[in-house]
């Protein structure tokens, strides 16, 4: 059985204090102490983990305030923080041994825009991607871009003085901050902006905490100014932690804290809020796609690109296109970058120009690729380009580029490309040559790496491949490490060029030297005496002994070294996340992940439950549990297990099981399946998560609902041989409100009169009977399709079943309705893994019969046709056999495609702008799906549109549960119910039978399946 698990480090009295003394104030926040809450941001995107003592989520300026004016008083001084955001750092920084401090869940408002001056005023926890959406109706956009934009928050750049693509042109982060509003960690507010040094110079003469900042800043930037200017790198990319070279104006005449603040790690004070100046959007773009017959040749050819005054110059290697050939993303881009015949696509650069017009642009373009037609002509490397200025097709090689960091992490085998030397920046002119010698130190530890990044200014991103779970190879990381610090020093450059210094601030007193890094310390200072702000990161203060973070630190492979390899190899999809967070996506449009989007709670994401799952597995290991025994040891009901699962559920301890906290997050997944295809590293969640519950069910009691939903597949077809008489029960407040009190289940859905049964029977459609079809020969099958049912369509939604047998027959098929076998679904998504093997072990073998056949079948149901597909593998690995069921659209294109669908039906004239609302778990798992609805629906003479819409919120079973009633709700909101109310109710196609269920329950709209339309259309 599945033992009582402890965390295993608890908050520390001190905190524990802290956290009890705050929850008596006028704190509006939230105050997490929960193992769970606190594992969730014990790490980034980075190798290392380190557990806060608590997690805060603070709801304005005000509850800053009284965090650390708290904090500051005698018995809570050696409390510490940490700002964070996105949670996307590459290097540690946002990690914290004290209190993470996330500004993200509610801080999170657009304060203010004035377009006559070009600013905006926003909060910290706004994301990017969120900020240029509300900016584009303007016409404005904010610049400085960064591949995690649709996660980062602006406190996230601003304290990382983050940049990406095109910072030649935009700048960084710091270019477009005009103001900012802080709090410092004694509880004063800080209010910077640009002042003249004379105005400056007498506020350095009061006695206050501005006061003195102000005097250490003047003294340090004025005094030390040519040993400054001496010191720093000329380049772009000139992070360095505290901005001493632009915190004060060329000229000498303004001076602006801001820019201090900007770039620090939250090492000098929380930012609550930014003003931020604008960017006009270009009105036109247009990109060159350049190939090369390898890498080295892509890097030496960006210098001629620099100079053909391009808007970004961005490079990708071989590694990374691979990988993202493997991905579903490629599905959008595979047009624009195509092979050249004959030729070895090693590289690619990728070119943007902006302007006003695509004519304005044409000099230029035509200039540039005058050019390529010689290079390649001279076989300089360049084997190939292609040239786009659909802005449609732009924003999907970004996102194929964006989505490069993650898809490194996909890499097969136990050493995975990492981010710990991966944002040098050099001179643009010395970095084929860097990169050069790069290269040779990788292959002298005969390691893997992928590259990319932003050659135009001398940032390219290179991550060896390492498993930090070896100690021997924790120490070559280590080496490499010092190694790169040397050549970028050779190479006129810096380690840190992009993604801050984190855990690599160890380097700095080398970098600065010990005059100008007792600089940064005096600043340190003058802001945080104490070291309470993210201590370690950047320097500390001039008297502290405390020490800077190193390289050394806790990684996450110091614990998962402790899992046997067997079961990582088990929990892959756990274990192989790398904290990338793309499922952090702000983007309510977005299918991944309708929790986490719902809930703003870490732990309600892939990446969270992930990390709660690593976690769960090692404190088991240091249990002595065998896990992958004890899943194989699972059974059915017994005495003995009853009465342990009374003893459990009634003891006082069991209440302390941290299995409590990993239930309560898988608790709140919705089995859609969107993690599985849309994460780079592919984090299945509802694999792992069914395995989870199949265990934990083996301890702790079920809840009714999960027993009546793991049913539903053998209640369906009894409650339909009296669907009248069960839906007057169903349809009754008395048994809403019994079914809401006792089984936590609302809305049931009423069955459909009549039945399927009755609709084959009345429509004349053949019946099924194998021994007949057994006997006829290839001819005779030809015409027939088989109808595989599932439980929801079939019994719940049979008019979309008897519109595509009655689609079909006038396509002049045969459609034959197949014997209900129950699929499955219903009992992985509860975990009941032992039922789920035997029900697809009998329906595989079923429909492995009807495949020897040779005759289509066709499913309804996106969610539990495609368990044919994963879930029956993953099961039953090769017992699953060969057979396959296509859903509507597969087999109708197939069709289309094969010159095999006549019409000969006369088409009603429809000039309807139909939209399809896809179901998410089809046009994730299956990328072209959508667009093989329209390429349908175009052939039958009818337009449709694919609408980007999230989840629909119901998913199966999930919106029915009482729990998940607000969650659900809310989804609906977020997406669906904003743009249905923009369209008629005639124009809606939907997919899921789920999704039209929900649509009818909260918009009380009836919405019709693809293939009722096409029906009607036919005469």
């Amino acid at each position: 059985m599945l033992p009582r698990l402890d965390p295993q480090e608890l908050v520390a009295p001190l905190y524990q204090d802290y956290a009890k003394t705050l929850s008596l104030l006028n704190f509006t926040g939230d105050i997490s102490t929960s193992y769970g809450a606190r594992l969730a941001v014990a790490t980034d995107n980075s190798i290392y983990q380190q557990l806060p003592q608590l997690v805060l989520h603070p709801r304005s300026q005000s509850d800053i305030q009284i965090i650390t004016e708290l904090a500051s008083q005698d018995k809570f001084q050696a409390i510490k923080f940490s700002a964070r955001g996105g949670g996307t750092g590459t290097n540690g920084q946002s990690l914290t041994p004290g209190i993470i401090v996330d500004l993200s869940k509610y801080m999170n408002r657009i304060l203010e825009i004035n377009v006559e001056e070009n600013w905006v005023k926003v909060e910290a926890g706004v994301v990017k991607d969120q900020l240029n959406d509300f900016l584009r109706p303007y016409g404005f956009f904010f610049s400085p871009d960064l591949s995690t934009s649709n996660r980062a928050t602006i406190g996230g750049m601003i304290n990382t003085d983050a940049s990406g693509q095109g910072s030649l042109v935009y700048g960084k982060t710091s270019d477009h901050v005009l103001g900012l509003t802080s709090v410092l960690a004694n509880g004063e507010a800080l209010s910077t902006s640009p002042m003249l040094v004379a105005d400056a110079a007498e506020l350095a003469k009061e006695d206050t905490t501005l006061g003195k900042i102000i005097k250490q800043v003047l003294a340090t930037s004025v005094d030390k100014r040519q040993k400054i200017l001496a010191k720093f790198p000329r380049l772009n990319r000139f992070l360095t932690g505290y901005d001493l070279e632009h915190v004060i104006s060329e000229d000498l005449q303004t001076i602006d804290l801001s820019r201090l603040i900007t770039g620090s790690e939250g090492s000098l004070a929380f930012v609550c809020e930014a003003k931020l100046n604008l960017t006009p959007i270009s009105k036109a773009k247009t990109l060159i796609n350049i190939k090369y017959d390898s890498f080295d040749s892509a890097l030496r050819h960006s210098p001629t690109l620099v100079a053909a005054n391009a808007t970004s110059v961005e490079t990708i290697d071989s590694k990374v296109l691979n990988l993202a050939k493997q991905d579903i993303v490629w599905h959008s881009v595979s047009e624009l970058i195509t092979d050249v015949e004959d030729k070895v696509m090693d590289g690619i650069n990728i070119v943007e120009y902006n302007g006003e017009s695509p004519e304005a642009l044409a000099g230029e373009i035509s200039v540039l690729t005058a050019q390529l037609d010689k290079d390649i002509a001279n076989e300089t490397g360049v084997i190939g380009y292609q040239v786009t200025s659909d802005l449609a097709s732009i924003s999907k090689l970004y996102a194929m580029r964006k989505k490069a960091v993650g898809l490194l992490g996909n890499t097969q085998g136990s050493q995975k490309p990492l981010a710990f030397a991966e944002d040098t920046a050099v001179p643009p002119e010395n970095l084929a040559d860097f990169i050069a010698e790069f290269r040779e130190l990788l292959d002298s530890y005969q390691l893997h790496y992928g590259m990319f990044g932003h050659v135009d200014a001398g940032v390219l991103h290179v991550r060896p491949a390492l498993d930090m779970c070896d100690p021997e190879q924790e120490i070559i990381m280590r080496e490499i490490s010092d190694k790169v610090v040397a050549l970028t020093a050779k190479y006129g450059g810096l380690m840190w060029g992009e993604h801050g210094k984190g855990y690599r601030s160890e380097y700095s007193p080398e970098f600065f030297g010990e005059e100008l890094f007792n600089e940064l310390r005096k600043i340190k200072t003058a802001f945080d005496p104490l070291n309470k702000m993210n201590p370690g990161k950047i320097c500390t203060p001039i008297d502290s002994t405390e020490q800077l973070v190193s390289v050394d630190a806790v990684k996450r492979g110091t614990f998962d070294r402790q899992i046997p390899i067997e079961v990582k190899d088990s929990f892959k999809s756990a274990m192989e996340c790398n904290g990338n967070g793309l499922c952090y996506n702000y983007d309510a449009n977005s299918p991944m992940c309708p929790s986490s989007k719902i809930t703003r709670d870490r732990r309600h994401s892939p990446k969270g439950r992930a990390g709660l799952m690593r976690e769960w597995l090692r404190l088991l290991e240091n249990k002595g549990v065998d896990i992958l025994s004890l899943e194989k040891n699972i059974h059915g009901w017994s005495v003995k297990q009853l009465l342990d699962k009374v003893k459990n559920r009634l003891g006082r301890a069991n209440q302390q099981d941290f299995s409590h906290e990993v239930m309560d997050a898988m608790s709140g997944c919705l089995a859609c399946k969107a993690c599985a295809s849309q994460c780079p590293i592919k984090v299945d969640v509802p694999d792992f998560r069914a395995r989870f519950l199949n265990v934990y069910h083996s301890r702790y009691f079920r809840p009714l609902k999960d027993h009546l939903v793991a049913n539903v597949e053998q209640l369906a077809p009894l409650m339909a041989k009296a669907p009248k008489f069960v839906n007057l029960v169903l349809d009754n407040k008395l048994y809403e409100s019994f079914s809401k009190a006792t089984i936590g289940y609302v809305d049931t859905p009423l069955l459909s009169v009549p039945t399927l049964k009755i609709r084959n029977e009345r429509n004349g459609f053949e019946r099924f009977d194998l021994a007949r079809f057994k006997s006829f020969s290839t001819e005779q099958k030809a015409p027939y399709v088989f109808i595989v049912q599932d439980p929801f369509t079939s019994f719940y939604d049979a008019d979309v079943v008897e519109k595509l047998m009655q689609l079909i027959a006038k396509l002049d098929f045969k459609p034959v309705l197949v014997p209900f076998k129950p699929n499955g679904k219903p009992q992985h998504v509860k975990g009941f893994l032992t039922r789920f093997a035997k029900t697809a072990k009998n329906t595989a073998d079923f429909l492995n019969q009807l495949h020897d056949l040779a005759i289509p079948m066709i499913g309804m149901d996106a969610s539990l046709t495609l368990c044919y597909r994963d879930e029956y593998k993953q099961i039953l690995g090769e017992k699953r056999g060969d057979f396959t069921v296509s859903l509507a659209h597969e087999w109708l294109i197939s069709m289309i495609d094969h010159n095999k669908l006549t019409i000969n039906q006369k088409l009603l004239e429809n000039n309807t702008e139909y939209k399809l609302f896809a179901h998410c778990t089809e046009k994730t798992a299956l990328a072209g799906s959508e667009q093989e609805w329209v390429s349908i629906f175009k052939y039958f003479g009818l337009t449709l549109n694919k609408m980007q819409v999230g989840c629909c919120g119901m998913a199966g079973t999930y919106g029915h549960e009482q729990v998940n009633l607000d969650n659900s709700k809310g989804l609906f909101e977020l997406s669906w119910q904003p743009k249905l109310a923009d369209i008629n109710a005639e124009q809606v196609v939907v997919t899921g039978y789920s999704c039209r269920s929900q649509v009818k329950r909260l918009a009380d709209i009836k919405t019709r399946h693809p293939v009722e339309v096409l029906l009607a259309t036919l005469v």
